[in-house]
């Protein structure tokens, strides 16, 4: 199908940008989703003047990276969080960016979401201005309580717009509800615009996802399946490894090499598939 194979750069998180971008470019990838994500990984801010700005571009240069995204995610039920997805859009088309990835809530560190599917749509198609404006594309990640395809498909249906979909995450789908990913997507591909290929090791609320590949989860059926519906959009590669090593500080002799290597396996899996 063509589709866009990028690293994530907050499979580094605890890392610096340039770290980022040197893993996911030795690895093999062309393309990556940057991350902009208020009080987790901060690799860019919407704050940024255009020189630092015009610093982070030279830097994608320098390792033959493209960006394809930005994960911004906010919380888009609070109103003052709003304005701040607002500046993370602006951010997304400053960096050339297609499309812009949020969760419902926040995607670290938030407070508990409950379902309200009307406040929900009513404050994204209050984005939809400024989604115009830049040209950019909004998916909503599977994530807390809207965690399952049926869940985030209902919302994007209700908002109608073609600047909205679903960002299918296949390990959050499991991590979550403890539904796989291979069943769940039936209910919503119709509305998936983009796609984490992140894997797992299985099982609800078993915080394990190694680099794509190295876990249980059947993702050639499920790009099989994404093929059969002529899925052509962006696969992102997204590792998040064991709590303990994604939460803690990366001043560890190593660290880096084991991020470095997972993103490697990543793209040497994708590649025995013939997909890179």
């Amino acid at each position: 199908m063509g589709n866009i194979f990028a690293g994530h750069t907050n499979s580094y998180h605890g890392f610096t940008f340039e770290q980022a971008l040197q893993g996911i470019s030795a690895a093999g990838f062309e393309y990556a989703e940057l991350t902009a994500v208020k009080g987790w990984t901060e690799h860019l801010t919407s704050d940024m003047s255009d020189a630092e700005l015009d610093e982070a571009k030279s830097l994608m240069a320098k390792y033959g990276i493209k960006a394809i995204s930005l994960s911004g995610h906010c919380n888009l039920f609070d109103e003052q969080r709003l304005d701040d997805f607002r500046k993370n859009i602006e951010l997304a088309a400053k960096m050339g960016c297609k499309y812009i990835v949020t969760s419902t809530g926040e995607a670290h560190f938030g407070e508990e979401e409950a379902m309200n599917d009307d406040i929900l749509v009513e404050n994204i198609k209050s984005l939809l201005p400024a989604l115009e404006k830049s040209d950019i594309i909004l998916v909503m990640e599977l994530h807390g309580v809207y965690c399952k395809g049926e869940d985030m498909a209902r919302i994007t249906r209700a908002v109608g717009s073609p600047l909205v979909g679903v960002n299918y995450d296949t390990a959050n789908v499991e991590f979550y509800s403890g539904i796989s990913c291979i069943d769940d997507i039936k209910t919503c591909v119709d509305q998936v615009k983009y796609v984490h290929l992140k894997d797992s090791h299985g099982g609800k609320g078993v915080w394990n996802f190694p680099g794509t590949g190295n876990g249980k989860l059947p993702l050639k059926e499920f790009m099989e399946y994404m093929d059969s519906n002529n899925y052509a959009g962006p696969y992102s590669i997204e590792i998040e490894y064991t709590e303990d090593y994604c939460m803690r500080d990366k001043d560890q002799p190593g660290d880096i090499d084991v991020a470095d290597k997972e993103m490697a396996d990543a793209w040497k899996y994708l590649n025995s598939l013939g997909r890179v």
